[in-house]
């Protein structure tokens, strides 16, 4: 089997960095926290960077806006942007979420208004799906939506959305009939944040960090026509997803980037007066660090192969997820020992080392192995849907 990419690939890995060589500052360490808008300033002004040269959503139709770009190309994509740790202002829920779902559900009302303002780098999404007693069993949602005229009012409360606070719109699911079976009353709307009755209340994380925020919907009105796909409908709009954001390569990369960067640290840095990595526990969880990323990083390139031959990927999507997730928290822990009593430092202080990287990554990689389906939600998909186990 040849695993070499094919010239023009080849070329577009070397494009897009030089494209990051230009776009980023010269001294630039990158957006280091995970999951969150990071500053927000900052990735607003490099989306306008990818918006100018037509790269904010390369694998989207030349009709909306993108490239047209392979799957394979998309994922080189996304994975030059993770190691680089690009500016991400929010671009995932914009690119990765309701935009192929307006590609696919939406009216074409709605895709001409809302997809032109997505390729353009005009506004940010967040996602208003979780609530404090609906998480993994998603279905269970209990935030209402009722007719009334042209519009609907909404009353209910999200948690842990992403960004809410920096947001212009956000996409919601909504119960609009309370006596149909869980999964067939939900229905989807595109909300202004700026609409009457939205509050956005922050949620610190345990880094210190702001990126979660509770959501409350207090009567608020969304006018009919943002409804997307049909009444009671919305869970199979919400279920869809853009096939390239399964793969987790920027997951992979990111934390490959880190693992670069702390193999240069334990060379450099002394300890007896000879180098860290020259330990041999050391070098020995290096080395073992750096083949488990390049097996997660072909973990993502199976499956864009795999999609790039019309097939869909469903249990190798979950592998993808439970290991990079896992072996990000790995990386980072085995970091903190390296580090020694610097781990222990406030990751902004001056004197921790890497820019705080490590002391950031190993709190903040608690939380993927939680959200987007957790762990063990992933591992019952692969021992049902890949191993064939019963369900009982």
């Amino acid at each position: 089997m040849d695993f070499r990419l094919s010239p023009s690939e080849e070329k577009w890995r070397q494009d897009v960095r030089a494209f990051l060589s230009e776009a980023l500052p010269s001294d630039y360490e990158g957006d280091v926290g995970v999951g969150g808008p990071g500053d927000i300033d900052m990735g607003r002004a490099f989306n306008k960077k990818l918006a100018e040269r037509g790269w904010m959503a390369p694998a989207w139709p030349r009709a909306y806006g993108g490239l047209d770009a392979s799957f394979v190309e998309q994922l080189i994509f996304n994975e030059e942007l993770s190691y680089y740790r690009a500016p991400e202002g929010m671009r995932v829920f914009a690119i990765g979420m309701i935009g192929p779902t307006l590609i696919v559900h939406g009216s074409d009302a709605q895709k001409r208004e809302y997809l032109p303002r997505i390729t353009g780098a005009e506004v940010i999404w967040c996602q208003g799906y979780s609530e404090p007693g609906a998480g993994s069993d998603l279905a269970s949602l209990q935030t209402r939506a009722v007719r009334d005229g042209d519009d609907y009012v909404i009353n209910g409360q999200k948690i842990w959305t992403t960004g809410a606070h920096v947001a212009d719109w956000i996409f919601v699911l909504t119960r609009t009939n309370p006596d149909a079976p869980k999964h067939k009353g939900i229905s989807f709307f595109l909300a202004d944040m700026k609409s009457p009755g939205i509050n956005v209340r922050p949620i610190i994380n345990m880094a210190g960090e702001h990126h979660f925020n509770e959501v409350f919907f207090e009567d608020v009105r969304v006018p009919a026509r943002n409804m997307v796909g049909p009444e009671n409908g919305g869970w199979y709009v919400a279920m869809t997803l853009l096939d390239f954001e399964r793969s987790s390569i920027g997951a992979v990369a990111s934390g490959r980037r880190t693992l670069d960067d702390l193999t240069v640290y334990a060379k450099e840095r002394r300890v007896n007066g000879k180098p860290l990595a020259g330990q041999p526990q050391v070098r020995y969880k290096l080395a073992e660090l750096t083949l488990e990323f390049e097996v997660g990083r072909w973990f993502g390139y199976s499956i864009a192969s795999m999609q790039q031959r019309g097939q869909i990927p469903n249990r190798e999507a979950s592998q993808a997820k439970v290991f990079a997730t896992e072996l990000n928290q790995r990386l980072h822990n085995f970091g903190i020992g390296i580090l020694g009593l610097y781990g222990g430092l406030e990751p902004r202080s001056r004197y921790a080392p890497l820019h705080g990287v490590i002391e950031i990554g190993h709190l903040v990689n608690v939380a993927p192995t939680i959200y987007s389906g957790t762990n063990e939600i992933q591992r019952n998909i692969i021992a049902q849907r890949g191993l064939g186990l019963p369900r009982d």
